[in-house]
């Protein structure tokens, strides 16, 4: 249960964020408020074949998934492999952004993340972590991360975080994660006109 704690520990940080002044929106019509943040953005990978996708929830909150390839080091060694990586984001700032009249469409922003990301014994690449051949992997913590979506369509996130591995067969510890992709957003995003308060 510990996993479940510290998950809901980040989970309860950012939403404490996002209770804080945000982008308002005159379209009393749209609940969610959801002014610079897509509804739906499928993005591929390029650089590590996988496939994401990013859900806006509120004003500056979005959800994300994805399966790709990632690379764990904790204390006990390290793992590469195909990876499941969920988030739950809070984009601070958009507003700042617009204000320097850069480009926010494509969720284009920086942001502070809840993360999990699983990385799976079947599809394992390499590692050094002394157990069973079948041992799994989990990341508990929570990151920071830049994501650009470009006109184009391209797109990047690189992500930086600390948290705790909990091993399935092996021990547990702590350790950082990096994430980077680089990918297309097949998505169609919004006008690049901004929109803010």
């Amino acid at each position: 249960m510990r996993k479940d704690r510290i998950l809901w520990c980040c989970f309860l940080v950012v939403m404490t964020l996002t209770t804080g002044k945000g982008q308002t929106e005159n379209n009393a019509g749209n609940f969610f408020g959801i002014i610079n943040l897509e509804r739906h953005q499928v993005t591929f990978n390029m650089l590590s074949p996988g496939l994401n996708y990013e859900i806006g929830i509120t004003k500056n909150v979005s959800a994300s998934g994805g399966l790709g390839l990632g690379y764990a080091t904790y204390e006990e060694g390290y793992a590469v492999g195909l990876t499941l990586h969920t988030r739950l984001r809070y984009y601070h700032n958009f507003n700042r952004r617009l204000r320097k009249n850069r480009n926010v469409s494509g969720n284009s922003g920086n942001y502070f993340a809840a993360a999990r990301s699983i990385f799976f014994s079947q599809v394992r690449l390499a590692t050094n972590i002394d157990g069973p051949d079948d041992f799994n992997l989990g990341f508990y913590g929570s990151t920071y991360g830049v994501q650009r979506t470009y006109e184009n369509g391209f797109n990047f996130n690189a992500e930086l975080g600390v948290g705790y591995y909990l091993g399935d067969g092996v021990p547990n510890g702590y350790g950082p994660l990096f994430n980077f992709t680089f990918g297309w957003v097949a998505t169609k995003r919004k006008s690049r006109t901004p929109t803010f308060d």
